[in-house]
């Protein structure tokens, strides 16, 4: 059946899709040593990119809906792909300003994916949130992790060298271009369909909406700040540099498994108060047990803090979803939430730095993480709540009567 057929290669699409949307950036981690020794740039400047993606996100974010109403969802998520690409090719091509030049196309890119997706799966799989959610963060995240580990043996290769082990991941961008073509013909019934509802109202006058949008900076705070200054909390206790590295690679792969588990879990549940408090006492316990500093603590912290991690951004994704009434709502709370979010998170790690160099110690930047952990209680308490953004001038609705009246 040709429908069938689609759908598969729409499932197809959004899993390469969820694949570019972390390795481009986790990609560049471990090979800044010989980006800085080869270009002959400073650590500060060095330093700029990891950071110009989030700034990136936080720009582009709000327009991304705007993008896509005039473009059409599928064409959008094309030309993002398309940009992408190009993006990984000239990232790797030339010198410093070709590599930072690249490094901002590539933040576009994925600002426009991270925000379109949750609201084009609420579109195309209204039965099936949780589980299409799931799917994307768990081939987001595993990629994600490849990047952070396959990039310094590649560049390992004769002839390969940092460039090229960058550049190899246009390959998948470009699988993700052929798979994703088939979507265009779709255009028009899903433009059509993703106008905005009357009962629909600005997601930025909701309260609700900002309670989302905190919880999702927060949570992007946390695992930013962790990515970045675990290794050496870790060497403060003992470690070493490689074994630092592998506590690093612990604490991403424990969240894999947690992001296809929570929103097939929380796409079934009345409302997600429950998880959205387990996922702070969670953090809240990770960061205090590193604070403690006691080595066999130290593995259990590190799983805590990843499984913290993977279900705080699976719920925000579903929140996305779950909180609005269609997907264009959907795509507009999505835009809010990574903009402020990711501004957010880009604080993190120079907040938490400067701490440490205010005190000459880890504890007061871990205290501030933990302080952070009741106001990610809070805020996901409050966005865990039974009910969708509507009109002031509507009666309150629970998300149950909300899906009740969709189908």
């Amino acid at each position: 059946m040709p429908g069938h057929e689609v759908n598969w290669l729409l499932f197809i699409g959004i899993i390469f899709i969820g694949s570019n949307l972390r390795a481009p950036l986790t990609s560049v981690g471990s090979l800044i040593p010989f980006i800085r020794d080869d270009l002959e740039i400073s650590n500060a400047l060095a330093g700029t990119i990891t950071t110009l993606p989030l700034l990136a996100f936080a720009f582009l974010s709000p327009f991304a809906p705007k993008i896509a109403d005039r473009l059409g969802m599928e064409r959008a998520i094309l030309v993002s792909l398309i940009l992408l690409t190009v993006g990984l090719i000239v990232r790797s091509t030339f010198g410093a300003g070709f590599l930072f030049a690249g490094t901002i196309m590539i933040g576009l890119a994925i600002a426009v994916g991270n925000v379109l997706l949750p609201g084009y799966i609420k579109m195309n799989f209204p039965f099936k949130i949780g589980v299409m959610t799931g799917i994307y963060a768990v081939f987001m995240n595993v990629f994600g992790a490849l990047g952070s580990g396959l990039s310094v043996p590649i560049s390992t290769i004769r002839g390969v060298g940092w460039k090229g082990s960058l550049a190899v991941w246009a390959i998948l961008s470009a699988i993700a271009i052929f798979f994703w073509l088939p979507q265009l013909r779709k255009r028009n019934k899903i433009a059509v369909s993703a106008t905005p509802t009357k009962k629909g109202r600005s997601v930025w006058r909701s309260p609700l909406a900002w309670s989302i949008t905190l919880f999702m900076g927060l949570q992007s705070l946390m695992f930013y700040t962790l990515i970045t200054w675990l290794p050496d909390i870790l060497k403060s206790h003992g470690f070493s540099s490689n074994g630092a590295g592998w506590m690093l690679f612990l604490m991403q792969f424990a969240l894999i498994p947690i992001t296809f588990v929570i929103p097939v879990i929380a796409d079934k549940m009345k409302n997600q108060k429950l998880l959205a408090g387990v996922t702070a006492i969670l953090f809240f316990t990770g960061i205090f047990a590193l604070m403690i500093g006691a080595k066999p603590l130290l593995y259990i912290s590190v799983i805590l803090i990843g499984i913290a991690g993977g279900s705080a951004f699976s719920l925000s994704m579903m929140f996305f979803s779950l909180r609005t009434v269609d997907g264009q709502q959907a795509t507009e709370l999505s835009g809010m939430a990574q903009s402020l979010g990711y501004l957010l998170a880009a604080t993190g790690p120079v907040l938490f730095g400067a701490l440490y160099d205010l005190s000459g110690e880890w504890q007061t930047s871990l205290i501030m993480l933990m302080i952070l952990s009741g106001v990610i209680f809070i805020a996901g308490f409050e966005s865990g709540k039974d009910r969708v953004i509507i009109d002031h001038s509507a009666q309150s609705v629970t998300l149950s009567e909300s899906r009740a009246d969709n189908n």
